[in-house]
């Protein structure tokens, strides 16, 4: 028998290579999440489906849907899977608002058991609705898919108060008991505002500012009203920062048949479609907005003298579509 080659070209190893292993991460069906001490058990395509906006808030570093890409456990054992939990510092009242909403709009647009949905019903529209500038018909997601207009705001306030001498700071800065009491007063008062665009029209009537009146007119023709008042709005523990947020169904352009006539024909407002068609461009890339405004609160007791407090406000919006 020969020699075996000594060149490190035509070097040959005699022993059988063994099948390389897959060493791909197992992808997790079901995330646990533990949102401020709550947890909630959410399937992959719920998480996958949700905001861009929120999946930020809920996990800025990143999601990675495998088991290696857990937070922590509590501990091995025969279904680990079911023990990964990601630790999240995210407000679960308004996590169960967005996925209460998510969930019920894909009922209605899609059916369920006992119920057909508005696809059934208008999914012969793909051969029907002419082309737009955006895509063919059977292109058109707003005909197969449902959309949601998500708006979010984080308010950040900062009370100035003059003439409160009783109200400072400490020799390292921080507020005592007073400026503290003043500033959750501040708090409650602004989370009783619950309009939405209230503050954006006076910063438009105070500027004169065409941009930010199209785009409330824009948002109103799409399905918010005017008078609108946020779905869910809380302050934030240990922070002067109030966060809100709103989801309407987007007005596509498509409108069934009442309940008092079900014989009725879908139809489609092909003016209104091209309007929704523009909310595409916001589609998993959130738009945002930032502006300062500046109100005077009252934050007197029943029945004291009036005690006004100067506030400076940070308010920082986030639109986008989401297609379910």
């Amino acid at each position: 028998m020969a020699a075996p080659s000594q060149s490190p070209i035509t070097s040959v190893s005699q022993v059988p290579v063994a099948p390389a292993v897959n060493l791909q991460p197992q992808l997790l069906s079901r995330l646990l999440l533990d949102l401020r001490g709550r947890r909630f058990s959410v399937d992959r395509e719920t998480i996958m489906n949700l905001p861009e906006s929120v999946l930020l808030c809920l996990f800025p570093n990143g999601l990675v849907l495998s088991r290696q890409s857990a937070a922590f456990t509590d501990g091995g054992g025969e279904h680990e899977e079911d023990e990964e939990v990601y630790a999240v510092d995210f407000d679960p009242d308004c996590f169960a608002f967005v996925l209460a909403f998510f969930r019920q709009s894909q009922d209605a647009f899609y059916g369920t058991a006992t119920n057909p949905g508005l696809y059934a019903a208008q999914q012969h529209l793909t051969d029907q609705v002419p082309a737009s500038d955006f895509a063919p018909a059977s292109q058109n997601p707003l005909l197969t898919r449902q959309a949601i207009i998500v708006l979010r705001e984080e308010l950040e306030y900062f009370a100035i108060p003059t003439g409160d001498k009783s109200a400072g700071t400490d020799a390292a800065g921080l507020p005592n008991t007073r400026l503290l009491a003043i500033k959750r007063e501040c708090g409650n008062k602004l989370l009783d505002k619950r309009s939405i665009f209230t503050a954006l029209q006076r910063n438009v009537n105070k500027e004169n500012n065409v941009a930010e009146q199209h785009l409330i007119d824009m948002l109103c023709m799409s399905g918010f009203d005017r008078d609108d008042e946020w779905g869910y709005r809380a302050l934030e523990p240990s922070r002067c920062c109030i966060s809100s947020i709103a989801l309407v169904l987007l007005k596509t352009g498509i409108v069934h048949p009442s309940e008092s006539s079900p014989g009725g024909q879908v139809t489609v407002d092909y003016v209104q479609m091209a309007t929704a068609q523009k909310l595409l461009l916001f589609w998993r890339k959130p738009a945002r907005k930032c502006w300062w405004d500046g109100v005077d609160v009252d934050i007197a007791k029943p029945g004291e003298p009036a005690h006004m407090i100067k506030l400076w406000a940070r308010r920082v919006w986030t639109l986008e579509l989401s297609l379910i």
